[in-house]
């Protein structure tokens, strides 16, 4: 989709100077294109012919009311507040940078206020049942061994699914037995491998150089043909691995596999900062949702174990 030379100028800006990733950048793009749409739709101005906007066009409608009136009809089509809020995001930093340029005089979104988020806890799988994965006999075949790894390596490192698809073999320091990983806004952290997880590193490696040889990519995973994973590929494995697991119940994803690792540390006694260093968050705040987790779990635990709760007491 072609957008108005202001946004391309926009997103590059985003790319080169403040580092956002391409993910970022495509749904900061999407907001901004689907708010032009909204701007101009009585000109049946649409995806096709977004570029025709000029400079003039794209700053005339960054207005409060425009703005406010875009907000009400994300609503009115089923859109969740967060995605709404996403789109102000896109439009505040947006302006910032019209207003850094001398393009606009103030900031318009200032005067729209964000939508109240309905807060959800992370869903997460118990203990027991990723424990009876664990310990099924770990396979010999590439692809199956491929497979198994994956699900490891999430459960053990609380890795994204884009950094399992990222990961490459430079990032896996046998000798000092850590993941040196690049996640969110290029932040650079080191994740520990547990020594169940080392040895099956090594495995995998061995049937790897077997299956490919030496000169394949640097990519640490590989699809049965020998390319690098991509995102989806990921989500699959997860799902094809966790299928039908006893006492597995909900979503499975990468995110939901991520969720349980943390959830996990925490409710084995690891403090919080120690598990927003390994999961790459930004802000405590971020990772203090796993504490409502645990504190339903210690609530379920008092009723059943507590004598006076037991009686009704």
């Amino acid at each position: 989709m072609r957008l108005p030379s202001l946004i391309e100028s926009y997103l590059e800006f985003l790319s080169v100077q403040k580092r956002y990733s391409s993910r970022t950048q495509v749904l900061y793009g999407e907001a901004l294109a689907s708010f032009y749409m909204y701007a101009y739709r009585d000109e049946n101005i649409g995806k096709g012919n977004l570029f025709t906007l000029d400079n003039e066009q794209c700053i005339a409608a960054l207005v409060v009311q425009m703005i406010r009136g875009y907000v009400a009809h994300m609503m009115e089509t089923k859109c969740v507040a967060r995605t709404a809020n996403l789109h102000l995001s896109a439009l505040q930093g947006y302006c910032k940078w019209l207003l850094y340029k001398g393009l606009l005089q103030e900031n318009p979104v200032r005067g729209v206020p964000r939508l109240k988020e309905k807060k959800m806890l992370p869903h997460f799988y118990k203990e027991e049942s990723i424990r009876e994965y664990l310990s099924m006999e770990f396979p010999s075949d590439y692809s199956q061994m491929r497979d198994r790894l994956i699900v490891m390596l999430i459960y053990a490192t609380g890795m994204r699914r884009m950094e399992v698809a990222d990961l490459r073999l430079g990032m896996v320091d046998l000798y000092r037995k850590v993941f040196k990983i690049v996640g969110k806004g290029d932040k650079e952290r080191e994740i520990p491998m547990i020594g169940t997880l080392y040895e099956k590193i090594l495995l995998y490696l061995h049937k790897r150089t077997e299956t490919f040889g030496t000169g394949a990519t640097d990519a640490f995973f590989l699809t049965d043909k020998g390319a690098p994973l991509y995102l989806g590929f990921v989500n699959n494995v997860v799902k094809k691995e966790l299928a039908g697991l006893k006492g597995l119940e909900g979503k499975i994803s990468p995110h939901v596999l991520r969720h349980s690792f943390a959830t996990h540390l925490l409710n084995d006694g690891a403090d919080l900062n120690s598990i927003k260093e390994v999961l790459g968050h930004s802000s405590l705040a971020a990772t203090q949702v796993y504490t409502h987790n645990s504190f339903e779990q210690l609530k379920t635990i008092y009723l059943t174990a507590h004598p006076r709760a037991k009686k009704g007491g």
